[in-house]
C-alpha cells in the first residue's frame, strides 16, 4: 500500500468513526462527495481492502504475449541492430507479419538497451525559409560519403526539388565532377531545364577556391541555370535531412537485402526506395501548379553540355598533349590551325573525344620511343657476354675479353635457360648485404653490448668496443646496427632490454 492509498483509508477511516465530515474529506481528498460515500460503504462491508483496485494484479485483456515480445527482442538483437522505432515498426509488420504499437516497441527496446537515438546538438536560432511555391525554381544538390554497402565508403550524389521534395539520387565511388553532372544531367532530362541549383561552397561547385574552372558551373551556364552558394549547410537543409532519412532507413534496407555492390545498390534506390517509400511519405504538393520548369532547347545537346571539358593548345605540328600523352589530328584540314585551342571532352573515366570550333576531329596516339631502364641495360650487358661466349664457343676467351668470370657466365647461361631474359634481372632483397656492411656476428656484439648498457651513446659503445673487445667501428657503423635492430634511441634500447629480461 502506497502512501496515498494509506492516506485515504486513515480518512474514510475517521469518517466512520464520526470524527471528519464527508464534505471535508472530499476537499482532503479531492474526490466528489458520491465517491466519498462509495468508499465508506466499502470500508463497512470489506474493511480496507476497498482501497485495491479490482484489477490489481491482473494482466490487461490487451496485453503482447510474453513469446510475441521475446521473438521481437531477438529480431531486434540479431537482424534489425541498426533501424530506427518507427521503420522497425514498419519492417517487422512487412516481412516478420508482426503488428505491434509503437509505444510497446519503444518499451520493449528500452529493456534491452538496444534504441537508435537522435543525435541532440545545442545549435543557432535560425529563421525559417519557407518552401518554393512552383516546381523547378530551386533545386538543392550535395553529396554524403558515407559507408552505405559493404566495407568501402561510397559517395551518395542527390539532387531535391525545394518545392515538392521530388528527389533523384546515384551512388558513386567518390563524390567527383562526372559524377554530379551525371545526376544533373538525367534529372534536367527527365524534368527540364530548372531556375536555380543551391550548393555548398565546395570548388565541385565552383566556390571561391574553383571559381574559374569548374565544370559543374560551366555547365550550369550553358543552361541558363543560376548558381547560389550556402553560407552553411542549414541553409539547404531540405538536402541535408534526406540524407539522414537516407543512413536511417536504406542502410538498414541493404543490408537485410544482402546488396554489396554498386550496380545492385542504385537499382534498389532508384526502382524500389524512392518510389515506394519516399515518393508515398516524403514528397508533397506544391503551392502553385504553375512549373518552373522549361523544356531542353533544340539546339541543346545535354551529352556535350555535361561533359568534362579541357583544352590544349595545338602544336606547329598538329599535335597536343594530353593525360602525359601525345595525339596527332588526322582529320583532313584546308587550313592549319596551328597554335589554336583544341577542345577535349571526357564523358567518363575511358577516353575522350576532341573538337574544333564545333567540329570532332579523329586523332590518334603518337608512340614515342622510351629509354632503356637501368634493369634493361643491365640484362643486354649480360646477353651480350653470353653471345660472344657461344659465337667464339669458348667461355675462357669470352670471360677475358669481356671481364666477366668464368663461373659467373656458366651461372647467367644456366639462368637463361630455366628462366628466361627477365631472369636475368637483379634481385634486390631485404636481406641483401652491402660490401661495407658489419658481419653479422660483430652485429650481434653490438647489439648485446649496447642492451648491457643501454644509456651509452654511439660514440662511446665505439670506444668501449674497440678499448675492451678490439674491434674497431665508427660511431656511424654503430648507429646503422641501431637502426636496423630498432634501437636507436635510449628508450627503445631500455625497453628492449627490460623485454629480454622478463623473458629469461
Amino acid at each position: 500500500m502506497d502512501s496515498k492509498a494509506q492516506l485515504t483509508v486513515d480518512i474514510i477511516a475517521k469518517v466512520a468513526e464520526g470524527k471528519i465530515t464527508i464534505v471535508n474529506a472530499a476537499r482532503l481528498l479531492d474526490k466528489s462527495r458520491r465517491t466519498i460515500e462509495r468508499y465508506l460503504k466499502k470500508y463497512q462491508k470489506i474493511g480496507i481492502q476497498f482501497v485495491v483496485h479490482k484489477n490489481s494484479g491482473q494482466s490487461p485483456a490487451n496485453k503482447s504475449s510474453d513469446e510475441i515480445k521475446r521473438a521481437v527482442q531477438a529480431l531486434i538483437k540479431e537482424k534489425y541492430y541498426d533501424v530506427n522505432l518507427c521503420h522497425l515498426r514498419e519492417l517487422l509488420e512487412d516481412n516478420e507479419k508482426i503488428r505491434v504499437k509503437r509505444e510497446t516497441l519503444r518499451c520493449w527496446a528500452h529493456e534491452i538497451h538496444h534504441v537508435k537515438r537522435a543525435k541532440r546538438r545545442r545549435s543557432q536560432v535560425r529563421k525559417r525559409r519557407e518552401r518554393m511555391e512552383s516546381p523547378g525554381l530551386m533545386l538543392q544538390m550535395d553529396g554524403s560519403p558515407h559507408r552505405w554497402f559493404g566495407d568501402k565508403k561510397s559517395c551518395l550524389i542527390a539532387i531535391i526539388d525545394d518545392a515538392t521534395s521530388e528527389i533523384h539520387a546515384e551512388f558513386f565511388e567518390s563524390e567527383t565532377t562526372l559524377g554530379c553532372l551525371k545526376v544533373l544531367r538525367d534529372y534536367i532530362e527527365k524534368k527540364g531545364v530548372f531556375k536555380v541549383l543551391y550548393v555548398d561552397k565546395a570548388g565541385i561547385f565552383g566556390g571561391p577556391k574553383r571559381c574559374n574552372f569548374s565544370q559543374v558551373q560551366r555547365a550550369c551556364g550553358d543552361l541558363g541555370i543560376e548558381i547560389i552558394f550556402a553560407n552553411s549547410p542549414q541553409g539547404k537543409g531540405r538536402v541535408e535531412r534526406s540524407f539522414d532519412t537516407f543512413q536511417d532507413r536504406l542502410i538498414p534496407e541493404l543490408r537485410l537485402n544482402n546488396i554489396e555492390d554498386m550496380y545492385s545498390a542504385n537499382r534498389h534506390l532508384q526502382d524500389v526506395f524512392i518510389p515506394q517509400y519516399w515518393q508515398k511519405n516524403i514528397e508533397v504538393i506544391a503551392l502553385s501548379e504553375t512549373s518552373g520548369f522549361t523544356p531542353i532547347p533544340g539546339h541543346v545537346n545535354l551529352d556535350d553540355v555535361c561533359a568534362m571539358k579541357d583544352y590544349r593548345k595545338i602544336r606547329s605540328d598538329h599535335t597536343f598533349s594530353y593525360g602525359n600523352k601525345s595525339y596527332l589530328i588526322e582529320s583532313p584540314l584546308k587550313r592549319s590551325i596551328a597554335k589554336q585551342r583544341i577542345e577535349i571532352r571526357t564523358h567518363d573515366n575511358e577516353g575522350f573525344t576532341a573538337y574544333f570550333a564545333g567540329r570532332r576531329l579523329a586523332v590518334s596516339e603518337v608512340i614515342e620511343p622510351t629509354k632503356p631502364s637501368m634493369f634493361d641495360l643491365d640484362i643486354q650487358k649480360k646477353l651480350d657476354v653470353l653471345k660472344l661466349a657461344d659465337e667464339l664457343n669458348n667461355v675462357t676467351e669470352a670471360a677475358r675479353l669481356s671481364g666477366v668470370s668464368r663461373d659467373t657466365i656458366y651461372r647467367h647461361r644456366q639462368i637463361l635457360r630455366n628462366h628466361g631474359p627477365e631472369g636475368l634481372k637483379r634481385q634486390i632483397t631485404k636481406d641483401h648485404h652491402h660490401k661495407n656492411r658489419a658481419d653479422k656476428n660483430l652485429e650481434k656484439s653490438i647489439v648485446g653490448f649496447s642492451l648491457d648498457n643501454p644509456h651509452l651513446g654511439q660514440s662511446q659503445v665505439s670506444r668501449q668496443m674497440k678499448k675492451v673487445y678490439k674491434i674497431d667501428i665508427s660511431p656511424s657503423g654503430v648507429r646503422g646496427i641501431w637502426l636496423r635492430a630498432e634501437m636507436q634511441t635510449t628508450a627503445l634500447r631500455l625497453q628492449k632490454s627490460n623485454s629480454m629480461a622478463t623473458v629469461s
